[in-house]
């Protein structure tokens, strides 16, 4: 049985997280690994309501902060050669990548 890598991506903008799930599968394509995925997981909201009066004085008017946080899980063959080239893609700032291999 071969090892597996277990990919999870998040970030609060899912166009950059995007991105780097497509440099995975070109990746995958490239060196011919068995990939599934990007699986789309449910998106965290983060909601903060605060009132908008400082001193709470006048009408209750609120303002509602939200916040995404986006998550794909990719899971391919734990290659050498795919992991030395995942380790060198170029993450943009937002976007946390951690790699587990499972076996």
């Amino acid at each position: 049985m071969a090892q597996k890598a277990r990919i999870s991506l998040t970030g609060i903008d899912a166009e950059k997280v995007e991105k780097v799930c497509q440099s995975i599968k070109d990746i995958a394509q490239r060196t011919g690994t068995n990939i599934s995925g990007p699986i789309p997981l449910p998106t965290k909201h983060l909601c903060v309501p605060c009132r908008k009066s400082p001193d709470g004085e006048g009408t209750e008017t609120w303002d509602r902060w939200e916040m995404r946080i986006h998550k794909r899980l990719i899971e391919l063959e734990a290659q050498d050669r795919a992991l030395r080239q995942l380790m060198r893609i170029q993450v943009p700032d937002g976007v946390n990548v951690e790699i587990v291999l499972k076996s």
